[in-house]
């Protein structure tokens, strides 16, 4: 038997990572996908006319019809997103390695590079997701949660496919620093941990040992990096639900009207003259809550499969070599 040269290797282990990072991304997307809609819904500007009755100032059950809506559009690029993001992450650690940088400067470079070249490949499918996530259900519509309506009615609003590219700097600036606040707290919390129960006497190096560490580290930092990156998604979903307020004609007049579009920095000024500090955290519990259950589940399941996978593969050499 020929033995694996040093490419091949890289190559199955690249696929490994791929695979991992896809069947994660695939599982919490739709777990939590309901708690986004909920998100997305609150951090809205027609939230208190839609969603709240304007008298009283309760929620409308409104709120809470056709949770996944817009389901579709996420299924279609957790693949290609999530595996990319993996791959350049893992690429880029091994890549700054070599300079023999802090790892908390490593760590953080590394999820920066995956994260925009992510973004690129998330940035139509977030857009078309957010606006399919606020078309407006009837009272008495008896379409279930998986309304695929939803979708075909916001994509209708986007005339031009450069419509479902606005947002990609803002969809950036949220998560560039969520990841770069997020990653190296998770490595430092997971190395901690293993440390400990190390010195304990309580480590067992089962693959659920790794998986149950790995969620715990990734809930704890990806929450407080959520909470912190609030108002930066709050502006992000503004713009994204702005690309399809309006096309065709009604754009043209809109952007007459005001003369250019709002950047990112403008639509913070306008959520913080209108409804305060408040209004930019809107949504930033919620957000929490599910990132750190998003968060664990993903990272969990990615690290137990990534390991799983590995250890499949290198038995399987070790049983070519002995042949």
């Amino acid at each position: 038997m020929m033995p694996i040269e040093l490419d091949q290797v890289w190559s199955l282990s690249s696929l490994y990572i791929l695979v991992a990072g896809a069947f994660a991304a695939f599982t919490v997307d739709l777990l939590v996908y309901p708690l986004d809609t909920i998100k997305t819904r609150i951090q809205s500007p027609d939230y208190k006319r839609i969603y709240t009755n304007i008298s009283t100032g309760a929620v409308n059950r409104s709120l809470f019809r056709g949770l996944y809506q817009g389901v579709g559009s996420v299924i279609i690029v957790t693949v290609p997103s999530s595996g990319a993001f993996f791959t350049t992450y893992e690429s880029a650690k091994s890549a700054f390695s070599i300079l023999s940088l802090p790892s908390p400067i490593t760590n953080s470079a590394s999820s920066a590079v995956a994260e925009l070249v992510s973004c690129a490949i998330l940035t139509p499918a977030e857009v078309l997701k957010q606006n399919a996530q606020v078309v407006s259900r009837s009272p008495s519509s008896t379409t279930h949660a998986f309304d695929s309506t939803a979708t075909i009615k916001a994509l209708k609003k986007f005339r031009r496919p450069s419509q479902l590219w606005r947002g990609y700097t803002a969809l950036a600036a949220r998560n560039l620093p969520f990841t770069a606040m997020q990653f190296p707290m998770f490595e430092h919390l997971k190395k901690m941990l293993v440390e400990y129960r190390q010195r304990s006497g309580r480590s067992s190096g089962t693959l659920m040992e790794k998986g149950m560490i790995t969620a715990f580290a990734a809930g704890t930092a990806g929450s407080v990096a959520a909470v912190v990156t609030t108002p930066v998604d709050v502006v992000k979903t503004r713009i994204m639900l702005a690309a399809g307020d309006a096309s065709g004609e009604d754009q043209e007049k809109k952007k007459k009207a005001q003369g250019r579009r709002m950047g990112g920095f403008e639509v913070g000024k306008e959520v913080w003259r209108t409804d305060g500090m408040r209004g930019l955290f809107r949504g930033g519990a919620l957000r929490g809550a599910w990132t750190a259950l998003g968060s664990g589940l993903y990272l969990g399941t990615y690290e137990t499969g990534r390991i799983y996978l590995e250890g499949r593969r290198l038995n399987r050499e070790e049983g070519q070599a002995i042949v």
